[in-house]
């Protein structure tokens, strides 16, 4: 019996073996399948990504060979668009923008133009003449004709002033809005200073146009590095009359330094006057040119009060003079100063083109004495306007020494009135060498600007002498075909 039952035992255990054994086979094919559709995956996957890493190389080769195209399409042609300038000059300008964006302070002078008087960098040589155009625009808009009842103010409205100057197109850095013109008479004569119209329907017998405020636009900002607020002072009429005058009489500047300053700072009488003198009998000076100015500038400065701000004057000539008793009366008396905390001043810089001197050693003190005020004055070798008047007067700031008698592109030396030009300067700017001498343009300057008001560019460049003049000098025929004189725009606020 018992040996009956481990039989049974015995077969039900080899069933029970013999049916693992087939579960296992069944397993082991199981198993055989699952790898072999992994394979089979594997191999897809593989074969997807190598498709895929064919079509990425494709895609980057084209790619490339579009860029490379397009940027060979771009270089040969991008002096046709808008510019006129090939594809190394627009580099060349953006470098020079970066340069100016970062490094602005400098050329504003808080190093006191260390290193960079001597052959200037390209991007401070391209910011100097940015100033420079400023001041030339005070002359290409103003109206000097006698016999128009406009004369003695400014041909173009405040928005078309850049414009109609032709300092606005290719120029990135001019992007400023006219906020203000400044209007000036003298208690005392002051040769070439004034245009007095002589017709019977005068827009004034006292007043002339004498400066703008401008202030940067957000693109502006954006270039300059800062939100800079602009004031430009207008030359005169006729340089020659500055140094002929022979009235060098100084007085103390006490509305600029108040009564009691110890150093009592005396400056020369006719262009404190043209700064100091208001009268209540006519239309544009009830308030002297100074005091419009500070007011306008004190109404910016307090709008932009949240924004990094600079104050950058500028004048050539007698321009250069009254704005620089502009720029230090701003800072002496805190004009400058925006009412945020911690309580911070805006850096006041005066780029002064042929300026004569200004006052006397007491003046020269307190000028150069003062924090956050700099000046830099421009000037040409054989122009004798600079070093006017000879005796008991002294220079201020710092001096940017050109030599447009080494230019190639003159016919010759030149004359006092080239020596003395607004656009002489630019282009001795643009190409003076410093102490290493000779003349060679380093930013792209337009030489036909040089005869603008001059035929001193040498006649192989084309280019007619004297060729900036108002279309039929201001003559517009009407609907009736009579000619009639219409030489100013009027602004819309007016």
């Amino acid at each position: 019996m018992e040996i009956s039952v481990l039989n049974q035992m015995n077969i039900e255990l080899n069933i029970w073996v013999a049916n693992l054994e087939a579960e296992k086979v069944q397993l082991e094919i199981q198993v055989a399948d699952i790898n072999a559709d992994k394979t089979q995956k594997t191999q897809q996957i593989s074969d997807l990504q190598t498709h895929l890493g064919a079509l990425s190389a494709s895609y980057f080769d084209l790619k490339k060979k579009l860029a490379e195209e397009f940027g060979n399409k771009f270089k040969s042609s991008v002096h046709n668009v808008n510019t006129g300038q090939s594809a190394d000059q627009q580099l060349q300008i953006q470098k020079e923008m970066d340069g100016i964006a970062n490094n602005w302070k400098i050329y504003n002078g808080v190093t006191h133009w260390l290193g960079l008087l001597d052959s200037p960098p390209s991007d401070f040589r391209t910011y100097i003449n940015h100033y420079g155009e400023m001041a030339e625009a005070t002359y290409d808009a103003y109206i000097k004709t006698p016999v128009s009842k406009n004369a003695g103010n400014c041909r173009f409205s405040r928005k078309n002033l850049f414009d109609r100057c032709g300092i606005l197109r290719g120029r990135p850095l001019n992007q400023y809005k006219v906020t203000k013109y400044i209007y000036a008479t003298s208690a005392v004569p002051v040769p070439g200073a004034f245009v007095t119209s002589s017709s019977t329907q005068a827009w004034s017998k006292k007043s002339n146009w004498i400066a703008f405020i401008a202030v940067a636009t957000d693109e502006g900002k954006k270039v300059l590095g800062r939100r800079d607020i602009m004031i430009v002072w207008r030359g005169t009429v006729n340089p020659s009359d500055m140094v002929h005058d022979a009235e060098l009489v100084k007085v103390s500047a006490k509305k600029i330094f108040g009564e009691m300053h110890l150093d009592n700072p005396k400056v020369h009488m006719g262009w404190y006057s043209i700064y100091t003198t208001s009268d209540p009998n006519t239309r544009y000076n009830q308030t002297s040119a100074r005091d419009q100015a500070l007011a306008e500038v004190k109404k910016l400065v307090d709008e932009y009060r949240e924004e990094e701000t600079s104050l950058t004057i500028t004048g050539h000539s007698m321009g250069a003079v009254v704005g620089t008793l502009n720029a230090i009366d701003i800072v002496f008396n805190g004009i400058n100063k925006q009412a945020v905390v911690p309580p911070r001043a805006c850096l006041v810089t005066m780029f002064a083109f042929a300026c004569p001197k200004v006052g006397d050693a007491n003046f020269q003190k307190v000028f150069n004495s003062q924090t956050n005020l700099h000046c830099l004055r421009i000037n040409n070798a054989l122009d004798i306007v600079p070093k006017y008047p000879l005796v008991g007067y002294s220079d201020v700031g710092h001096e940017l020494g050109i030599d447009t008698t080494k230019s190639t592109y003159l016919k010759t030396v030149g004359d006092p009135v080239s020596w003395h030009s607004m656009e002489g300067y630019m282009h001795g700017v643009a190409g003076t060498q410093g102490i290493k001498g000779g003349f060679k343009l380093e930013i792209n300057r337009d030489l036909s600007l040089i005869n603008k008001y001059s035929g001193t560019l040498k006649d192989e460049y084309g280019i007619p002498s004297s060729w900036w003049t108002e279309k039929h000098n201001g003559m517009v025929q009407n609907d009736n075909g009579n000619w009639e004189l219409n030489d100013r725009e009027v602004d819309d606020d007016q």
